[in-house]
C-alpha cells in the first residue's frame, strides 16, 4: 500500500486562523457603534427629549406673565345734530400670578423629577443593549471565520485522502468504494464551504452596519484563552446586585412613584388653590371718546389673592381618584413581574455561563481524544486494519469539535456581557476588560 502524503493540519489551521491585517479591537468598534448606530441615536434623542419634557414640569409652581397691547380707531357718527368725530383708544397691560397653594401643580413638578429617573433608567437600557449587541456581531463573525478556515482545513484532509484512494485504487490495494466515499465527503465539504463563506459574508455585513465601518477585522480570540469564571461565585449574590441596578426595575419602580403622584394629583381636585396676582395697566384715549371729546390717559395697578374651593364636578374627581388607584395598583404588580423576570433572566444568564464553561472544559478534552483518534485511523488505514471510511469519519469529528469548541468559548465571553446585561450591572469596562483578554493581555 502506497503511503498516505497526510496533512499537516497544524499548520494548515494556523495559516487559516492567522491575525488578519489591521484588526480592530471591541472597545474601539464599541466606540464606533456608539457614534453610528441609529438605535442608539434614537434612544439619546428620546433621553434629551425627555430630560425637557420633565422640565416643562416646573411651569406649574414658577410664576407667569405676560403683556397684552391693543390699538383701536372708532368713528362716531350723529345726524341730529349733525356730529361726526372719530378716537381711538391705545391700551396695554402687564400682568403676572406666583401660585401659592396647588397641590396638583406640585405632584406634577415631583412627577417631573420622577420622569429625568426613568429617562437616565432607559438609556443605561440603550447602553447595555448596544454593548451586548456590538460584542455578539464580533464574536459572530470570529465564529464565522472560524468555521470557514475549519471547513477549508477540513476540505484539504478530504482532498488528501481522496488522492490516496485514487493512488491506492490504482495499485489494486483498494476498492472502488473508497474513492466514492471519499469523493462524497469530499463534494459535501465543498458544499459546505459555500455556506460557511456566505455565512461570514453576512456576519461580517451585520457588524459593519452596527458600527459603521467597511470590512472591520475583530482581534482574534488568543488560544490557549483562560476564560474567567463568574465573580461573585454565588447566583443569589447576581440576583440581589439586580435588584439595586437594574435598569427595568429602576424603571418599574419609578412608574409606581409616578403613578402614586397621580393619585395625589387626582386627590387635589377636592382640594382649594390659592394664587397671588397682580396686574398694571395703561390706556390712552386719543380724540376723546364716545362720551367726550377731550383725549384723557389712564394707569390702574392691581395686587391680589385668587382663591378658588372646588365645591362639585358631577363626581368626576372621585372617579379619576379611583381610576389613579387602579393604575397605582397595576404599577405595584408590573413592578414585582419585573422583578420577577429579572431574576429568572439572571439565574437564567448565571447558569448558562456556568455550563459554558463546563463545555468548553468538555470540548477540549474531545478535541485531543479525536485528534488521537483521527491519528489512529489514519495509522490503521496504512496498515490495512481502518476502511477510509473510518479516517473520513475521524476528519469530520475532529474538525466539527473545533467548531464546536471555538463557538462554546465566543458563547461563554458573551456569556459573561449577558449576565451582566440581566442584572443591570454591565458598563464599559466590562467590555475593557473583554478586549484586553482579546488583546492578549487578559
Amino acid at each position: 500500500m502506497n503511503g498516505l502524503r497526510l496533512l499537516p493540519l497544524t499548520a494548515a489551521l494556523a495559516a487559516a486562523l492567522a491575525v488578519p491585517a489591521h484588526a480592530t479591537g471591541l472597545l474601539e468598534l464599541y466606540e464606533s457603534a456608539r457614534a453610528y448606530d441609529a438605535t442608539w441615536q434614537s434612544a439619546k434623542a428620546q433621553y434629551d427629549a425627555n430630560l425637557f419634557h420633565a422640565e416643562q414640569a416646573k411651569a406649574g409652581i414658577l410664576p407667569s406673565a405676560n403683556l397684552a397691547a391693543g390699538d383701536s380707531r372708532s368713528a362716531f357718527v350723529l345726524n341730529n345734530p349733525e356730529l361726526n368725530r372719530a378716537f381711538g383708544t391705545q391700551s396695554a397691560t402687564l400682568s403676572a400670578a406666583q401660585p401659592l397653594y396647588r397641590p396638583a401643580n406640585f405632584a406634577t413638578y415631583e412627577q417631573g423629577k420622577r420622569q429625568v429617573e426613568l429617562a437616565q433608567a432607559q438609556l443605561l437600557a440603550a447602553s447595555q443593549d448596544l454593548i451586548v449587541r456590538v460584542s455578539q456581531a464580533y464574536f459572530d463573525v470570529l465564529a464565522a471565520q472560524d468555521t470557514l478556515a475549519f471547513v477549508r482545513a477540513q476540505k484539504e484532509a478530504v482532498a488528501e485522502q481522496l488522492a490516496s484512494a485514487k493512488r491506492n485504487f490504482e495499485v489494486g490495494t483498494s476498492t472502488i468504494t473508497d474513492t466514492r466515499e471519499a469523493q462524497a465527503r469530499y463534494d459535501l465539504v465543498i458544499a459546505q464551504e459555500i455556506a460557511a463563506d456566505n455565512d461570514l459574508r453576512i456576519k461580517r455585513l451585520t457588524l459593519d452596519t452596527l458600527v459603521g465601518r467597511t470590512d472591520a477585522q475583530p482581534d482574534p480570540l488568543p488560544i490557549p484563552a483562560t476564560l474567567p469564571p463568574p465573580q461573585p461565585a454565588d447566583v443569589n449574590a447576581w440576583v440581589q446586585q439586580g435588584e439595586e441596578f437594574s435598569p427595568a426595575i429602576q424603571q418599574a419602580r419609578t412608574n409606581v412613584e409616578i403613578a402614586q403622584l397621580e393619585t395625589e394629583k387626582a386627590k387635589a381636585g377636592h382640594k382649594p388653590t390659592l394664587d397671588l396676582t397682580a396686574s398694571y395697566n395703561i390706556t390712552r384715549n386719543q380724540d376723546g371718546s364716545s362720551t367726550s371729546a377731550v383725549s384723557s390717559r389712564s394707569k390702574a395697578g392691581s395686587v391680589a389673592l385668587s382663591f378658588n374651593l372646588p365645591l362639585f364636578a358631577g363626581f368626576a374627581i372621585q372617579n379619576r381618584i379611583r381610576e389613579t388607584l387602579a393604575l397605582e395598583e397595576k404599577a405595584q404588580a408590573d413592578l414585582e413581574a419585573t422583578r420577577r423576570n429579572v431574576a429568572q433572566a439572571t439565574r437564567t444568564a448565571y447558569f448558562g455561563v456556568v455550563s459554558g464553561a463546563g463545555q468548553v472544559k468538555a470540548l477540549e478534552a474531545a478535541e485531543a481524544s479525536s485528534q488521537s483518534a483521527l491519528e489512529a485511523n489514519r495509522l490503521g488505514y496504512q496498515v490495512g486494519v481502518r476502511i477510509n471510511i473510518d479516517v473520513l469519519n475521524s476528519q469530520s469529528q475532529l474538525f466539527q469539535t473545533k467548531r464546536d469548541l471555538a463557538q462554546a468559548r465566543y458563547n461563554v465571553l458573551v456569556g459573561h456581557l449577558k449576565l451582566r446585561q440581566a442584572n443591570g450591572t454591565l458598563t464599559p469596562d466590562d467590555l475593557a476588560r473583554l478586549n484586553e483578554l482579546l488583546a492578549g493581555r487578559g
